[in-house]
């Protein structure tokens, strides 16, 4: 049926288009009070939805980066491990030394055996200490993005932690005299400083990148509160706003009955 077919009374067809005004506005409050929001799409608040939308994807990206640098974190945590795991070896390695000086030759010969055993663990104890596919004691590098679009970075470079790379060779000589012992011994003592000073640099890398985390997790945070800020509803005045609507609503019925009596009376009059 079209809608010129029936001939509405001026009065009900005013207080039905200001019913079906009451039941869209309750239902756009309805909609805010469930997500929590007064801009759900452009067509609410064109400015403020994209702003939202920018700052959330910002959020987002940031997200990922921040992922990231938490893997970086890890990785040099694993090689500070394996720096200290070395470290040890290598102190064992000088414990080894000491002895050497005062045993037999047999027991000299024995201990420069024990020394190379160490020399294998420590090889094989470097080339574990990478994670998730670098490895800073295996001259690895990564390079860490700390924003969306990678313009600031940190590029964290490894060492060889090696036998090869501390320079520490076979037991010089079986050890057959205390002079074998001091040059093994030096060659020790030379690593640990390598070992050291590259644990720091490890570790000061380490420091920048939790830094940053640590902003880019406040950043976050501020995106994602001016996000909301632009299209939050007050879940108060939306309330009221449902109860107003609730009460015009039913005032409108109650008009529209009235209306439709007063149509009645006038049929009674024939």
């Amino acid at each position: 049926m079209a809608i010129n077919d029936v001939t509405l009374a001026g009065g009900m067809r005013s207080n039905l288009v200001s019913l079906q005004n009451v039941t869209m506005l309750q239902s756009r409050t309805t909609e805010r009070l469930s997500t929590g929001r007064r801009v759900n799409s452009a067509i609410d608040d064109p400015s403020a939805f994209f702003a939202a939308q920018n700052h959330r994807n910002r959020a987002s990206d940031l997200a990922a980066k921040k992922d990231s640098m938490g893997e970086a974190v890890q990785t040099v945590k694993a090689a500070l491990q394996g720096i200290e795991g070395i470290t040890k070896l290598i102190e064992q390695a000088k414990g080894l030394a000491a002895s050497a000086r005062s045993a037999s030759s047999s027991d000299r010969t024995a201990l420069a055996a024990q020394y190379d055993s160490l020399r294998t663990q420590i090889d094989e104890l470097a080339s574990d200490a990478g994670y998730k596919g670098t490895n800073f004691l295996d001259d690895g590098n990564l390079t860490v993005e700390f924003n969306e679009d990678a313009s600031s970075t940190l590029t964290i470079s490894g060492f060889d932690a090696s036998t090869t790379g501390l320079s520490l060779t076979a037991a010089a000589g079986s050890w057959a005299s205390d002079a074998n012992v001091d040059t093994d011994v030096a060659k020790l003592d030379a690593a640990l400083t390598t070992l050291r000073s590259n644990a720091k640099t490890l570790a000061s890398n380490n420091g920048v990148v939790t830094t940053r985390q640590e902003f880019t997790t406040s950043l976050i945070n501020t995106l994602t509160s001016g996000a909301d800020a632009l299209t939050a509803a007050d879940s108060n005045e939306e309330g009221a706003n449902m109860l107003a609507l609730q009460t015009r609503q039913q005032l409108g019925i109650v008009a529209l009955q009235l209306s439709s009596q007063a149509q009645q009376s006038v049929m009674r009059l024939f």
